[in-house]
């Protein structure tokens, strides 16, 4: 598929920092993998949306995360292979195409294209590879035929459809749950709120994951030499990562709620099949954004929209300077008073970069913006960074270096995403 505009990401003079990122499977932070000649891109992969809604901050903080990430990464002089999926077929996306009386295609086709032009407006960097499952379901059946022949799937026939389902065993791998290091009880819960089917009877684990759904009437299906069907949620993601990054890649990127079971059994079937462990040198995740003080979800109807903001005015800065206004692994709160604030905030920044005239002041920024964003992507501290050197700027202007806003501007623009 075809992605969206590319934004400017100009080279920052001084010196880069190598980032470090919090991993979930060792719970720790540590250096991201990056390969030992400039010559090799870093892979990165970060979950798509399921398009039958529009871009929600939720989601849009999971995107700027990682974009900040993908951004460090250029500023250290690597290449980022960097894949996103879209998952165009799924059981929600189903339901809302028939609440509202459409094709399932034409409202994936639809919230795809509200996307790109979300992320385009927030200036996040395209991938490299976005892939619809749609367009990849022959990877995904070799996938699914690869884990048949290596003997660690079976069968299992709804009585009241009659379709066979194939499922990947737990036993797949020896160190299943390493990425999550959730305990069995915490599993089984998670799988039932998320997608699986843990009390279906008949699975020998009840944590086993579906990877092929056996053809029900009235779904869309595909042929395949084990039976005419659709793929499963996690063997999509695995297939269109491991067939773009290999068997190991630098980062496995989403928000929290993929902790498990997604992520976990995506790494599990690409390391089922390829016997390389682990998939991902950092699983990364977001936290959860709520609004005014209550858990932001599609039930509650209280989503806030990526293009509600933009129409309303706001600047795509000032979005994104709400949504760094709190660290990417915490819950975080959106209002109205937050990105009314981040537009005041910029407005700052602006005025600062016009007036700067210390040259010294202004690499010493820089130089502190690559440290807090290296460390964890602390962009709260380097927000109160920026807000220091803005505050000084604007209230006792100091120098006669003309350039010195423009090293703030491009250094905030590129390592950021936040254009002034």
């Amino acid at each position: 598929m075809h992605t969206w505009t590319h934004p400017v990401v100009d080279v920052v003079g001084g010196t880069p920092v190598p980032p470090t990122l919090y991993d979930h499977a060792r719970d720790g932070i540590f250096p991201v993998e990056l390969p030992a000649t400039t010559d090799t891109p870093v892979g990165l992969y970060v979950c798509g949306i399921t398009p039958y809604d529009a871009t929600h901050l939720g989601h849009a903080a999971t995107y700027l995360a990682f974009d900040v990430l993908h951004r460090l990464i250029l500023d250290n002089g690597y290449r980022v292979h960097f894949v996103e999926n879209i998952t165009d077929i799924d059981d929600p996306l189903f339901e809302r195409a028939d609440r509202d009386r459409v094709d399932w295609r034409s409202l994936g086709s639809q919230q795809i294209d509200l996307f790109r032009s979300d992320m385009a407006a927030l200036s996040v960097i395209p991938p490299d590879d976005f892939v619809a499952v749609t367009d990849v379901i022959d990877e995904i059946i070799e996938l699914v035929g690869t884990l048949i022949d290596r003997g660690v799937t079976y069968r299992l026939t709804d009585p009241d459809t009659g379709a066979t389902d194939i499922y990947c065993t737990v036993e797949a791998t020896e160190h299943f749950g390493y990425e999550s290091r959730y305990d069995n009880h915490t599993m089984l819960e998670l799988s039932a709120e998320r997608g699986g089917d843990p009390q279906r009877p008949g699975k020998r684990h009840p944590l086993d994951a579906m990877v092929w759904k056996g053809h029900r009437e009235g779904e869309p299906f595909w042929q395949a030499p084990f039976g005419a069907g659709r793929p499963g949620w996690h063997i999509e993601c695995a297939a269109i990562a491991a067939g773009r990054l290999g068997a190991h890649f630098a980062v496995q990127a989403g928000g929290r709620d993929l902790i498990f079971p997604h992520h976990e059994y995506t790494a599990a079937h690409v390391e089922a099949a390829t016997g390389i462990t682990p998939m991902a040198g950092h699983y990364a995740h977001t936290g959860m954004i709520g609004l005014d003080g209550t858990k932001m979800s599609k039930s509650l109807g209280n989503l806030v929209f990526v293009h509600k903001l933009t129409d309303a005015g706001h600047d795509p800065s000032a979005i994104r300077l709400a949504i760094f206004d709190g660290h990417y692994r915490s819950d975080r709160d959106f209002s109205d008073g937050l990105v009314a604030r981040a537009g005041q905030r910029l407005e700052l920044w602006r005025a600062a970069a016009r007036s700067a005239g210390d040259a010294a002041a202004a690499d010493t920024l820089v130089a502190e913006l690559r440290n807090r964003l290296a460390d964890d992507l602390d962009t709260p501290g380097a927000l109160a960074a920026v807000d220091a050197w803005a505050t000084a700027s604007t209230s006792r202007p100091t120098g006669t270096d003309s350039q010195a806003g423009n090293t703030v501007s491009r250094a905030l623009g590129s390592l950021l995403g936040v254009y002034l």
